[in-house]
């Protein structure tokens, strides 16, 4: 069946006579006397009584309850596992990326040294040739008795560009080179083309012009070779990008627990323990503010992965409720309940309140759908402000009948007969 609590539409911490009256309004909306057309109505309205059978008896409500706070345990401790699970995998594909980033990088850079090498080469070849092109030239006939040989400095810079490696295959675009590292994910995609959109944007704004460069003797110049360390420059933006001007480190999963605690404690702001599943205990201390349900978070005192930052520990607070008070935010709810007659007329009485006895003047003519509230008798909230005790009126009768309470009541309901 489902939860019991969800199907009355109640809290969890509901007392007997709220569950009772939604399971009232609940059952008569749901009575398939009074939905015809509605074929789910008899199911409906067997669920109803089935979840008042649980709730209305003090053993089963206690048993449901153990069974599903030992459920959620069971099911808090395998997101754990989840969460730690995923947190390897996420290190260990940061592992193999920065393995692909540190070998592409050493590939690029033997690249960028062979190509210093041979643009150096290349210039010192040319600077030979400009110096032998200001000697004189020799004379035709000498030309055509020698048409075999060929002047020293042709011959050396023809052996020298013999020897210049040619230029390899094209160095990889963005998107080629990313994928490599960090795989063919939707981001990693995302990031190279941006990248790349920037590196033609850099260009545009250098201008570039159609017209052909010449050197000093008016010959023509051969093109710029691509650049082989533009993706290092790549890489490095897009890291930046990624991690900022500092590496970040990637945090590891919370974990998540409940601590069951008592409303003295949350008026005495005392310091609680929490029992975490890997076997450790935290201590902290209560603060104003703190209510049922609040989640207090212990920076720093959660798993501890290697590569990752340290999690967190969030805590759920959960208020003990118990005969006499129950918490609703920073209010403190109890029951004061009153005969027939001091409804009607009204009267003045002590209630034992949670940090000691208070006195109470209850208006005439009080019914049980009525409230006092008494302004700073709660749990203390932040910058401090307090939260109020409402005392809620419940009217009841006498533990034996009266017969002349029952005289007037009827006289009340039927008139008087002569």
């Amino acid at each position: 069946m489902r939860d019991p609590y969800s199907v009355l539409g109640v809290k969890r911490d509901a007392g007997a006579d709220e569950i009772k009256a939604a399971w009232r309004n609940k059952a008569k909306s749901s009575h398939p006397d009074h939905n015809h057309d509605d074929p789910n109505a008899t199911q409906r309205f067997a669920e109803v009584g089935q979840a008042y059978e649980v709730l209305k008896d003090p053993q089963k409500r206690t048993r449901y309850d153990e069974q599903r706070f030992k459920a959620e345990a069971k099911q808090r401790e395998q997101t754990i596992m989840q969460q730690r699970e995923a947190a390897r995998e996420a290190a260990e594909r940061a592992k193999v990326a920065k393995a692909n980033a540190e070998r592409i990088l050493a590939e690029l850079a033997l690249a960028e040294a062979q190509k210093a090498r041979a643009d150096k080469t290349a210039q010192a070849a040319q600077a030979y040739a400009k110096a032998q092109s200001g000697q004189p030239k020799p004379q035709p006939q000498q030309q055509q008795a020698q048409p075999g040989p060929t002047p020293a400095g042709e011959q050396q810079q023809q052996s020298q560009q013999s020897q210049t490696p040619p230029p390899g295959s094209a160095p990889e675009n963005p998107e080629d080179l990313i994928s490599r590292i960090f795989g063919s994910s939707a981001q990693a995609s995302a990031a190279a083309e941006s990248l790349r959109r920037e590196a033609e944007a850099k260009a545009e704004k250098a201008g570039t012009t159609g017209d052909t460069a010449t050197d000093e003797t008016g010959a023509p110049l051969k093109p710029a070779a691509p650049r082989i360390f533009a993706p290092i420059e790549i890489i490095s933006s897009l890291v930046r990008r990624i991690r900022g001007t500092q590496p970040v480190l990637e945090k590891a999963p919370d974990i998540v627990v409940e601590s069951v605690i008592a409303i003295d404690d949350l008026l005495n702001q005392n310091s609680i323990t929490a029992h975490l599943p890997d076997g450790r205990d935290v201590r902290f201390a209560l603060e104003g503010g703190h209510t049922d349900g609040h989640v207090v978070r212990l920076k720093g005192q959660g798993l501890r992965l290697q590569g990752m930052q340290r999690g967190d520990v969030a805590v759920t607070l959960r208020v003990l409720k118990t005969d006499k008070f129950s918490v609703d935010g920073l209010d403190i709810h109890t029951v004061l309940p009153i005969t027939l007659e001091n409804a009607v007329l009204g009267c003045d009485t002590t209630i034992d309140g949670p940090r000691g006895t208070v006195d109470v003047k209850v208006p005439a003519w009080s019914g049980s759908d009525q409230v006092i509230r008494l302004e700073g008798l709660g749990l203390p909230g932040s910058e401090g402000t307090q939260g109020d005790l409402v005392i809620e009126l419940r009217v009841v009768l006498w533990e034996k009948p009266d017969d002349k309470v029952t005289d007037l009541m009827r006289v009340m309901r039927e008139g008087l007969f002569l």
